[in-house]
């Protein structure tokens, strides 16, 4: 059997690779709408790490990971339809989960490598909504943290080509 020859990984990744959707529809009949304005993307996944060491371990610690939560920090520049006094309907979602409780604070996102690369994720998460403000030179911007509850999936990135059979 030969060994397959490496393929080069050259480029280097740009903080600009991510793309957030937000399912504007439902579970059944999901509506993936894409976030705009994006501006800063910083995605974490930490695990509870617990120290699970015994005498067997002949003075070597051992441990054990317990639990995992997830979070997605984002500044996005606020869209608006100044004719029709309204602000993009993403935004607008974000917002108003933000103020709702249960089901209804809980946001449906998921994000992925823009480029289709492997990389992609998919969740629910409580949304806080932090207007920035700043001086009067300053573009509206809103920082966002969404807060997991429960999975983070990794999914097949569906910007990814196809393959051929």
């Amino acid at each position: 059997m030969t060994t397959p020859t490496p393929t080069p990984t050259t480029e280097t990744e740009l903080a600009r690779e991510w793309r957030l959707e937000v399912n504007m529809g439902t579970d059944a009949a999901p509506d993936w709408q894409l976030c705009p304005g994006v501006r800063e993307f910083q995605p974490a996944s930490e695990p509870n790490i617990e120290d699970s060491s015994d005498y067997d371990g002949e003075g070597w610690g051992d441990n054990e990971k317990t639990a995992q939560t997830w979070e997605l920090s984002v500044t996005i520049r606020r869209k608006a339809n100044k004719a029709q006094k309204i602000y993009h309907p993403v935004h607008e979602a974000i917002r108003l989960a933000h103020f709702a409780w249960g089901d209804a604070n809980k946001v449906h996102l998921r994000y992925m490598n823009r480029e289709g690369l492997p990389e992609a994720y998919e969740g629910r998460a409580i949304p806080t909504w932090a207007p920035s403000g700043g001086e009067y030179t300053a573009l509206g911007e809103v920082e966002v943290t969404f807060t997991g509850c429960g999975k983070l999936t990794p999914i097949d990135n569906p910007l990814a080509a196809p393959e051929t059979p």
